[in-house]
């Protein structure tokens, strides 16, 4: 399905550049079932808690061992990200809901040195305002994009869990697929 050198390009995207820590470093020579949790476990993370980039998962669809044909391995890594960012982001949601409730949290967060509530209103979430969970997943689905900081924001604006979940979702496979399908392109016109 991809040209060899895929998983080379998907390195520079975060895999090979010394900047991360040990979890990214796990999840970039991930391997066979345990690999396929920690990748679980790594999109869980970011969607609520690390500021990392989620296409680091791709490059160990190459070197998975699970028997599989490569363009296999990377479909499952593309759906047990995307179930673990969706988990993750209905953490976050939860964590957005109560803190809605909270007039100290949002008393808090104007009064701080990054006001989120203003942030809340930038583009990304002014395109979630405007398309609803479709301007979310549209969002999301754009590569080397931090998701964290947008999936708190929007969870604060919504009240749907399922709906928001499924826009994370289709997101996070969105965003990968727009990640391979582009290094793809890449390669095969170089």
């Amino acid at each position: 399905m991809f040209p060899v050198e895929v998983p080379l390009a998907l390195i520079s995207l975060g895999c090979d550049s010394g900047t991360h820590g040990p979890l990214t470093s796990a999840v970039c020579t991930a391997t066979g079932p345990v690999g396929l949790l920690l990748i679980w476990v790594y999109s869980f993370l970011i969607a609520f808690l690390l500021p990392l980039p989620s296409e680091v998962v791709l490059p160990p669809a190459e070197a998975l061992n699970l028997g599989l044909p490569v363009a296999v391995n990377y479909a499952i890594v593309i759906v047990v990200s995307g179930l673990g960012k969706a988990a993750g982001s209905v953490f976050a949601f939860h964590i957005g809901q109560e803190a809605k409730q909270s007039g100290p949290v949002i008393r808090f967060l104007r009064r701080s040195r990054f006001d989120i509530v203003e942030w809340s209103e930038s583009k990304v979430v002014q395109l979630s305002k405007r398309f609803g969970y479709v301007g979310l997943a549209i969002a999301l689905s754009v590569p080397g994009f931090p998701d964290t900081l947008s999936i708190y924001a929007f969870s604060v604006l919504e009240e749907d869990y399922v709906k928001f979940a499924a826009a994370t979702f289709v997101g996070s496979v969105g965003r990968l697929v727009v990640a391979l399908v582009g290094i793809g392109t890449v390669l095969r016109l170089t």
